[in-house]
């Protein structure tokens, strides 16, 4: 190996916000910069736009402009970010059991399909790798 795969990862979705933008669009299907840019605690116009495109030049996603007047742009999830679904799932169903203090006012522990109702075993299997 050139490197740990972990560490490689990690550069890809470590940074900010990009986590947060992954689970809103493939979760949420959300797809547009103001739906993101509303719904995600603390980030502002300058990040979200940074972090967008960053993304789309990793190739997690992509960016189509909506013949309208005025154009609209929508993003969405490639099939490389769709991979990353069982991650930020099993991050996601960590903190729900582990860190139930931290994530839920109850202090009570819970199951993805509680929450959202889904569990790893619903992605696709092409997405579970």
């Amino acid at each position: 190996m050139t490197c740990c795969p972990i560490d490689n990862t990690f550069k890809i979705i470590g940074k900010k916000f990009t986590i947060h933008i992954l689970r809103n669009m493939g979760l949420l299907n959300q797809n547009r910069f103001n739906q993101l840019l509303e719904s995600i605690e603390g980030i502002n116009p300058k990040t979200l736009s940074a972090r967008l495109r960053e993304m789309e030049k990793s190739g997690l996603i992509e960016r189509k402009i909506i013949p309208s007047t005025p154009p609209r742009v929508e993003y969405s999830v490639t099939e490389k970010g769709l991979a990353l679904k069982p991650v930020i799932l099993a991050m996601a169903e960590f903190s729900m059991k582990y860190c139930a203090g931290d994530v839920f006012k109850d202090g009570k522990s819970r199951t993805l399909k509680q929450v959202f109702n889904m569990a790893l075993v619903d992605i696709p299997k092409e997405h579970r790798r």
